[in-house]
């Protein structure tokens, strides 16, 4: 990062959004990047201000109000030869946008080659919040850290809000969705939630976490969060179904969604730090979990190795 660079979130006075400029330098003099090379700019201690889309991912989707930008390192010679990890800086920068809430300045370069790229040059194009990380297994076997980021203001941003740790406000579509289906949308820009699915995970297990089995007493009475097991919207399309969702209290919600805590097929709980067995899930007889969304969970978060041949 250049010495004189002071790192800022949100808008640069006199860099309004739809600026284009010529090269990756010019982008930097004008302090919206501290980078002529690196995608990301940022720290671990203080977030990402910033990221340019450039094509250097294949992984990379560009879909306008909504990118899934693949995370850094682990390249050489243009290709991946390795894992990357959130002990790079740039990723956990991106992390940190994500927990706090901190806006990341989006400027798409020409070599990305998508519908939303400029034709030459770079363009600053808004500012986006990070959403939702996870990891993703390639083809080639090596993982990568994929970040979706949605634009500030946009109806995608409004879609995506049942990613926070807080509960979005629930729709009742009024009908029961098919079983295994992404989440109903409506007007394709807003996911409905069936609150009859949430209704029913926290009535089944009176509230209690099925990780730790506490409850958050309130004077209203207990409360409890409803967390989908495959996320909903963008792009793991999970069903809105109770058999994608679980009891959580606020701090295993948020633990269970960002990686720190996961299943195995048999709901053994995990710490994914110690790789140890927490304890089983707790059970309800009426509420069956579908170890399809489970897998789908997981392999976010763990890298697992293919079966073996019988």
């Amino acid at each position: 990062m250049a010495q004189d660079y002071q790192r800022r979130f949100g808008e640069i006075t006199g860099q309004p959004e739809g600026t284009w400029y010529p090269d990756r330098d010019s982008v930097r003099l004008n302090e919206l990047h501290a980078h002529n090379r690196t995608g990301i700019s940022g720290i671990r201690t203080d977030g990402a201000d910033a990221i340019v889309l450039s094509g250097g991912y294949e992984d990379d989707e560009d879909h306008g109000d909504a990118i899934v930008y693949t995370g850094h390192g682990g390249q050489k010679n243009g290709s991946q030869a390795e894992d990357q990890d959130l002990n790079d800086t740039g990723n956990a920068a991106l992390v940190k946008n994500q927990l706090e809430r901190l806006p990341v300045r989006v400027i798409r370069g020409w070599q990305a080659r998508t519908d939303y790229s400029p034709s030459n040059g770079y363009r600053y194009d808004g500012l986006y919040r990070v959403m939702r990380h996870w990891f993703k297994t390639r083809d080639d076997g090596y993982r990568v850290c994929q970040f979706l980021l949605v634009k500030i203001s946009s109806s995608r941003e409004l879609e995506d809000r049942n990613y926070l740790p807080t509960e979005p406000e629930n729709l009742d579509s009024g009908h029961d969705h098919e079983a295994g289906s992404p989440a109903e949308r409506v007007l394709s820009t807003r996911i409905r939630r069936n609150s009859k699915v949430t209704e029913n995970v926290k009535n089944w297990h009176s509230n209690r976490c099925q990780v730790c089995g506490n409850t958050i007493a309130l004077p209203v009475g207990p409360r409890s969060e409803a967390a989908h097991i495959q996320p909903l919207g963008f792009p793991h399309d999970g069903p809105d179904i109770e058999s994608n969702a679980l009891c959580l209290c606020p701090n295993d919600h948020l633990r269970f969604d960002n990686g720190a805590l996961y299943l195995t097929d048999d709901l053994a709980i995990v710490d994914a730090f110690t790789g140890s067995i927490m304890g089983e899930l707790r059970r309800h007889p009426s509420h069956r979990i579908d170890i399809r969304y489970v897998r789908e969970h997981r392999k976010c978060w763990v890298k697992e190795e293919p079966p073996g041949d019988a």
